[in-house]
């Protein structure tokens, strides 16, 4: 509730999606009870015992075997892991291989340590380009890399873009790079839950996901390794999880995480078509009575919850805002660089101009969005718009 009593309407799902009761239910159980599950004694065992029975039911969820789950503390050190380890155990094997290919739609937990990586390690970064709904084509990969095989060290491609939603061909890209030896990582934190998530059948060789996107607990990730892949770990210290990833494992949160993962991948098909069905009344709605208001990305391929659009002559920060004061919480793009005045580097990489891509929401749904909750933006997104417009145009009178 708002402080003026009114009900909040939560459409911000991709930021973060409310805790499944029943994997508060199971982190509580364990909230309370002692043991570090690398201690031998009885404690210690039992912490261990929750810890490989979640990576099981995690494993399981996600189509891979439960030694290939690596737990981290979230999505961004999972991308950090992948990109980081991949590249100094390529380069070690070969030194040619300086070539990391990727797009330019990538959530920041993996452009910023692909930069990284340039600025201080010597990669040489190569963009994909994507069309205008932001998406890679297999051919674009498979020209880059026939280039020059030998010097690529690997590509990294989301899986479903947290902002505009989306989805990439990542089966047909791993596909390619596989005729050549060169591995894949792909960041599926938006869509473990939303669409079905196979690792084995994917072909890639790391899978990026994360808890409290799919109603698990904040902190907790993994990064799904294939058994074959050679990752250079980048925290050093008790040698937990393979060797990959030391530091003391969270058993309540992978408890948690377990139960999430289960409920979010047995409930995606139904879900999916639920979710389906209150964002096309959402941006039917919104794009027949808003002129101007445009759809962002693949009207079709697209992540089930997910609704983004771009309004004409108006500021998505003052959008926003002017919803939030009536009780409707949503996002311009990426929690991860709310706040920042810069245009969303998705659209832009998408071809949108600065005016589009600074005037966009971000409206995503998930297990708690209801029909009430779409009556309520379409009450309400007129009149804020209209609101949001007047501004900019004042704005721009005084400019002049």
């Amino acid at each position: 509730m708002t402080s003026s009593g009114r009900r909040t309407v939560y459409l911000d799902h991709a930021a973060t999606t409310p805790m499944l009761p029943a994997a508060i239910e199971a982190m509580a159980s364990h909230l309370g009870r002692t043991g570090n599950a690398s201690s031998l004694h009885g404690s210690g065992r039992a912490a261990r015992r929750t810890v490989e029975e979640s990576r099981e039911a995690i494993a399981e969820a996600l189509g891979a075997l439960p030694s290939e789950v690596v737990f981290t503390s979230g999505g961004t050190e999972a991308d950090n892991l992948a990109l980081k380890g991949l590249w100094w155990a390529r380069l070690k094997e070969d030194p040619r291989r300086r070539r990391i290919l990727l797009s330019g739609v990538e959530h920041h937990a993996v452009l910023d340590p692909a930069v990284w990586l340039a600025q201080h390690e010597g990669a040489q970064l190569e963009w994909l380009p994507v069309d205008a709904l932001g998406r890679v084509r297999p051919a674009e990969v498979r020209a880059a890399i026939e280039e020059d095989p030998a010097s690529v060290s690997f590509v990294t491609l989301m899986m479903a873009n947290n902002e505009v939603g989306t989805l990439q061909p990542i089966q047909e890209v791993a596909a390619i790079a596989a005729e050549h030896g060169i591995p894949v990582h792909t960041d599926a934190v938006q869509a473990v839950g939303e669409i079905p998530v196979d690792f084995a059948a994917l072909g890639v060789d790391a899978m990026t996901v994360s808890a409290h996107k799919i109603g698990g607990p904040y902190g907790i990730g993994a990064l799904v390794v294939h058994k074959e892949t050679q990752l250079v770990p980048i925290v050093h210290g008790g040698g937990q999880e393979r060797d990959v990833r030391s530091g003391t494992l969270d058993t309540p949160a992978t408890a948690g995480f377990a139960v999430a993962a289960a409920h979010a991948v047995k409930h995606q098909a139904d879900e999916g078509q639920r979710l389906i069905a209150l964002r096309d009344r959402l941006i039917n709605g919104i794009t027949s009575t808003v002129p101007g208001a445009l759809l962002s990305g693949d009207p079709i391929d697209r992540l089930p919850g997910n609704a983004h659009l771009s309004f004409r002559d108006c500021e998505g920060d003052s959008l926003l805002l002017l919803l939030d004061a009536r009780g409707i919480e949503v996002s311009t793009g990426s929690a991860c660089n709310a706040g920042v005045a810069e245009p969303s580097h998705v659209l832009l990489a998408m071809g949108y101009d600065d005016q589009r891509a600074r005037g966009s929401l971000r409206f995503t749904l998930g297990h708690t969005s209801t029909g009430a909750d779409i009556d309520a933006v379409l009450d309400n997104i007129g009149p804020v718009v209209e609101r949001a417009m007047s501004a900019g145009l004042q704005n721009v009178g005084r400019n002049n």
